[in-house]
């Protein structure tokens, strides 16, 4: 079974003899995240550090820069997020060594998301100030303004799965393609109608989930992950995070989830950011869709290349998916009274 990408013994005696951390009595490899994008917990005399490695390809060094000119700017706003270290002389917060950028930030404690009433509040009362702090930030480099809103990637990758190749070897996962083509269409026709064109953009996070939050009892106090952030309207963050937090699959297989999601800690989500920041009449009636949308685009991608999410089979992730979108359709009604008395 493959453990992912790891780092050698000469790369970090190389990459952390860059940065002035003191003397190291201990490093440990960090499980999670993205395989391909190793993390150690270094040790030192002066404390503990997080060292992540990330491939690169010819943008990467922008959208790296940018993110961190991101972090930069929220933790002077003490912004909960994790501080990046320098490395020596003259590389800044950015390390590139042969084909790959290093990050070194230093280590946050916390636990992981208990579920919470009062801690999924707060996650969206920080996505709300995240969104208030980075309203007017500018950089030299910005990442491409997109979202998963009305996109002809998504539209491919659907084309793809319910194409005459996967019709021919496994006709469900035709029919499901199908269907959720139907569903993300709609979806997007709505908001289109709301007026998302003429939303202002600005900086999002573009992946606020569990997984990458710490928290102390019920306060969030580290936000983990920027590798995801971009130009988009902030409706469509926050779509996202109450889709991630409400979402209900306790067994390992995907077709044993239930239909439904957690209504109350999709409202908690939309209290905490309303604690916060307003949202007008449109923007309330387009999140039920932008969660429709949202959910249809992460899954089809790896789908879409491999027939499966993860090392789970697309059929049964992407019927799961189904069923969900159309749970939200068929209780609409409700959803929508819940949202608009989720006024704190």
């Amino acid at each position: 079974m493959a453990t992912g990408a790891r780092f050698t013994s000469d790369e970090l005696a190389e990459v952390l003899s860059r940065y002035d951390i003191g003397k190291i009595r201990k490093v440990m490899r960090l499980v999670g995240g993205s395989r391909n994008a190793p993390k150690i917990v270094v040790t030192t005399t002066r404390g503990r550090f997080l060292l992540k490695r990330r491939l690169q390809d010819k943008d990467d060094v922008y959208r790296v820069a940018f993110a961190h000119a991101v972090q930069a700017h929220l933790a002077k706003r003490y912004f909960p997020v994790a501080p990046l270290v320098a490395a020596r002389d003259e590389f800044g917060t950015i390390l590139q060594l042969s084909s790959n950028i290093y990050e070194l930030f230093k280590f946050v404690g916390g636990t992981r998301y208990t579920g919470s009433a009062e801690a999924t509040i707060d996650t969206g009362r920080q996505l709300a100030k995240f969104h208030q702090y980075l309203t007017n930030f500018k950089f030299e480099w910005e990442p491409l303004k997109a979202s998963f809103h009305n996109s002809t990637m998504v539209r491919r990758h659907l084309k793809t799965i319910a194409s005459d190749i996967y019709q021919s070897n496994e006709r469900k996962l035709h029919r499901c393609g199908e269907e959720l083509m139907s569903l993300y269409n709609h979806a997007s026709v709505h908001v289109n109608e709301l007026g998302f064109d003429s939303w202002p953009q600005q900086v999002v996070h573009g992946d606020w989930h569990p997984g990458n939050m710490l928290f102390d009892k019920d306060k969030l106090v580290a936000v983990l992950d920027f590798d995801s952030v971009k130009i988009a309207p902030p409706i469509t963050d926050l779509a996202n995070a109450m889709l991630q937090f409400s979402l209900v699959g306790y067994q390992p297989n995907p077709a044993d989830w239930p239909d439904y999601l957690d209504q109350a800690k999709l409202v908690q989500v939309l209290e905490g950011y309303r604690e916060v920041i307003n949202l007008d009449k449109d923007h309330l009636d387009s999140l039920l869709d932008l969660m429709v949308e949202t959910m249809i685009a992460e899954s089809v991608l790896p789908i879409a290349a491999t027939g499966f999410f993860g090392n789970l089979k697309g059929t049964d992730f992407l019927n799961m998916i189904v069923r969900k979108a159309r749970w939200i359709n068929d209780n609409r009604k409700i959803l929508t009274e819940a949202l608009k008395s989720s006024q704190p």
